[in-house]
C-alpha cells in the first residue's frame, strides 16, 4: 500500500489505498519508515504523496479503534521524516485529516492542489494530537490558528490553508508532481549531501514554541 519510485537522488513514496481514502494502518506506517530509513543520507530530495484524490483521512478506523488512533507510531514516522537528511516535500493531492497531519507537517515544504482541506478532529474525537505536531503547526499558522485547527475544529481550504502558511503553493492536480520535481531539481542536481549541510543550517523555528 506504499509505493517507491526512485528516480536518481529524488525518491517518491506514495500512500496507495484510494478506496479507503489512503487511511493509515500500522503496517503501512512501518512500510513507510522502513523507505524512510534506507533513503536518509542516501536521496537528496523525497516526495511524499498520495494516490487519488485525498493525501489521507489519517487512521484506518478498524484499526483506531483497536488503539492505533494512540500509538506512538505516528511520532516515530514524523520524526522520521523531520530528520531526513535531504530537502522534503509533502505533495498533498488531496485533503489532510487526522493524524496524516504529523507526515505533512514534518516535511519540509507543503505543496497542495485547490481542492484539498484540511482539519484535525483530535478535539472531537477526544484524543491528544502527536506530541511534536502543534509546536509544528503553530510555527507555520501561528498559534491562534494552531488552536483554531486542534481545539476549534476549524475545517479550512487550501485557499485559507495558503494564507495561514499551512500550505507553501497551490498547483493544479496535473501539475502537482511536476511542481514537486522542480523544486528537487536544484538538490538533486547539488553535490551530495549539499542539501543535508543547507537544512541543517535552517533553523527549527517549532522546536522553540
Amino acid at each position: 500500500m506504499i509505493t517507491r519510485e526512485e528516480h536518481g537522488p529524488l525518491w517518491v513514496l506514495t500512500l496507495n489505498r484510494p478506496e479507503k481514502a489512503n487511511s493509515l494502518t500500522r503496517a503501512m506506517m512501518e512500510e513507510l519508515i522502513t523507505h524512510l530509513e534506507e533513503a536518509n543520507g542516501v536521496v537528496e530530495a523525497l516526495v511524499l504523496t498520495g494516490a487519488g484524490k485525498v493525501f489521507s483521512a489519517g487512521a484506518d478506523l478498524d484499526e483506531a479503534r483497536e488503539g492505533l488512533a494512540t500509538d506512538s507510531i505516528w511520532e516515530e514516522l514524523s520524526a522520521r521524516i523531520a530528520a531526513l537528511r535531504c530537502l522534503s516535500i509533502a505533495a498533498l493531492n488531496g485533503t489532510l485529516a487526522g493524524g496524516a497531519f504529523g507526515m505533512a507537517l514534518a516535511c519540509d515544504v507543503r505543496l497542495a492542489v485547490p481542492e484539498a482541506k484540511f482539519f484535525y478532529p483530535v478535539m472531537k474525537l477526544g484524543y491528544l494530537p502527536q506530541p511534536s505536531d502543534p509546536g509544528r503547526l503553530a510555527a507555520l499558522t501561528g498559534p491562534s490558528r494552531a488552536r483554531m485547527l486542534l481545539m476549534g475544529g476549524a475545517k479550512i481550504g487550501a485557499d485559507e490553508a495558503l494564507a495561514w502558511g499551512l500550505v507553501d503553493r497551490l498547483h493544479p492536480r496535473e501539475a502537482l508532481m511536476d511542481a514537486a520535481r522542480e523544486l528537487a531539481a536544484d538538490a538533486c542536481a547539488a553535490p551530495q549531501g549539499h542539501a543535508a549541510r543547507i537544512k541543517a543550517m535552517i533553523p527549527r523555528v517549532w522546536s522553540h514554541i
